[in-house]
């Protein structure tokens, strides 16, 4: 597979994942796997190119907009390429009455990154999430769209980070 902004070449290992997740579909119902394709190019990539949303598109028989607004939708879909550590902080308004506004903005002081940036190092990306669904937890976070973490106060983000950094440091995920 080669990529870059403006190419995407779909590798027969890629090709290969693309067909069993199609498979799980009546063939007229084969736009049904957009996500999983977008997930499996994210996987490889990191993150997914527009020019990879337009080779998906191809493939799956379906306008590249329809692509595009899936990406755009879901906040899981990277648009450009993001830190080792990807840090969503939930600031909708429960979050927010219970300090997750203050956590997001603690996280990017502690970084030294604006909202939505990436560390000088490449370990860190902080974005504002939507809605993680545990608002009696909050302040709430996701690292990576897998670990939720509740209950985030400036001393446990801190812990984290410093947790996070001795992984990276180790060489583990």
């Amino acid at each position: 597979m080669s990529s870059s902004n403006n190419e995407y070449v779909l590798s027969e290992s890629t090709r290969a994942r693309f067909d069993r997740e199609v498979a799980k579909y009546p063939a007229e119902h084969k736009q049904s796997a957009v996500m999983a394709c977008l997930t499996i190019v994210q996987q490889e990539m990191g993150y997914v190119s527009r020019a990879a949303e337009d080779v998906i598109a191809d493939y799956l028989g379906m306008p590249a907009i329809a692509v595009y607004e899936v990406t755009t939708f879901y906040n899981m879909y990277n648009q450009q390429p993001v830190g080792k550590f990807k840090l969503n902080v939930c600031a909708n308004l429960p979050c927010q009455l219970r300090d997750g506004q203050t956590a997001l903005d603690h996280l990017c002081r502690k970084l030294g990154v604006e909202q939505g940036g990436t560390t000088a190092d490449g370990l860190f990306t902080v974005q504002k999430s939507e809605c993680l669904g545990a608002c009696a937890d909050a302040p709430v976070m996701l690292v990576n769209d897998r670990q939720m973490c509740s209950f985030m106060s400036e001393q446990r983000l801190d812990e984290l980070v410093d947790t996070l950094r001795a992984h990276a440091a180790a060489g583990k995920n």
